[in-house]
């Protein structure tokens, strides 16, 4: 489970990363990714809307099973 969400995740970085940010896998459980926005991230108002519209979204067309994708 893991090897697919860093996967997905190395899709969704370089789009990240045009703003300075990226994002960290921490853990998987109870069909929920955590992760930590890194970079510009941090702070960004937006953070929360590429979370759940970018992150979250690509996460469960990827990956059977995730529901949820929160930020820690």
């Amino acid at each position: 489970m893991s090897s697919a969400i860093e996967s997905a995740l190395q899709e969704i970085r370089p789009y990240i990363a045009q703003h300075l940010g990226d994002i960290e896998f921490v853990k998987f459980e109870g069909g929920t990714v955590y992760v930590r926005m890194l970079g510009t991230c941090t702070h960004c108002p937006l953070s929360q809307l590429t979370l759940k519209a970018g992150v979250e979204a690509l996460l469960k067309e990827r990956v059977e099973g995730v529901e949820n994708v929160e930020a820690i």
